[in-house]
C-alpha cells in the first residue's frame, strides 16, 4: 500500500514538474502577458484545471516558474568579505555563464519585467538582494552598495543585449572576450575609491 501513495506522489510530483517546464518555456518565448493556462496546460499534456489545481492561478504558476535559487557572490576562499579579485572573477564567471545561455525560468523573469509589475517587482527584489550581497562584500567605502548596483546594472545589461535583443556584436563574441573587455571596468568599480 505505501508503494501505491509512493508512486502516486511521484506522477504527481511528475506532473507538477512538466507543467513548471512547459510554463517556464513558454513564459521565457511569450513574457507573462502572452502566456494562457490553456497554452500551458496544451504544452504539459493536462488539463487546464489541472494547472489550476495545483498553481492557483497564473500568477502562482509564473512565482513557481521564475524561482530559482540565489546564489551569494563567493568573496574569498575563506567566505571573508573584502576580496575584490574573488567577488570580481566569481562575477565574470557567472556573466560567462549567462551568455551561455539562461534558464527558461530567468528568461521568462527577463522578458517578462517590462510589462508586468509583479514581474518587475520579483526581479527588483532579486536585483536588490544581489546588490546588498556585492555591496557587502564591497564594503571597504562608503558608496559600497552604489558601485555594487552598478555593477549589477552592467551585468544584467550584457545579459540582456545578449540573450534578449540578440544584439549582433555581443551574440558573435565569444563569452571570454566580452569578459575579458569588462573585467577592467568592473575592477574600477569593484576598487574602493583611493
Amino acid at each position: 500500500m505505501t508503494t501505491h501513495a509512493t508512486s502516486r506522489t511521484d506522477r504527481r510530483r511528475a506532473t507538477e514538474a512538466r507543467i513548471l517546464d512547459s510554463a517556464r518555456g513558454l513564459f521565457a518565448a511569450k513574457g507573462f502577458d502572452r502566456t494562457t493556462i490553456r497554452a500551458v496546460a496544451a504544452s504539459a499534456g493536462v488539463d487546464p484545471a489541472l494547472v489550476m489545481q495545483y498553481f492557483g492561478s497564473k500568477r502562482g504558476l509564473f512565482t513557481q516558474a521564475v524561482q530559482a535559487p540565489s546564489s551569494a557572490p563567493r568573496t574569498s576562499e575563506g567566505g571573508e568579505a573584502g576580496d575584490g579579485e574573488a567577488l570580481l572573477d566569481h562575477l565574470l564567471v557567472t556573466l560567462g555563464l549567462k551568455l551561455g545561455g539562461l534558464p527558461d525560468g530567468t528568461l521568462a523573469m527577463l522578458r517578462s519585467m517590462l510589462t508586468d509589475p509583479a514581474a518587475a517587482d520579483h526581479a527588483r527584489g532579486a536585483l536588490d538582494r544581489q546588490i546588498a550581497g556585492i555591496g557587502d562584500a564591497l564594503s571597504a567605502a562608503g558608496d559600497a552598495e552604489l558601485r555594487a548596483a552598478l555593477i549589477v546594472t552592467t551585468m544584467v545589461g550584457v545579459t540582456i543585449g545578449h540573450q534578449l535583443l540578440s544584439l549582433t556584436t555581443l551574440r558573435d563574441a565569444p563569452a571570454d572576450r566580452v569578459t575579458a573587455l569588462l573585467r577592467p571596468a568592473l575592477e574600477a568599480l569593484a576598487q574602493p575609491p583611493g
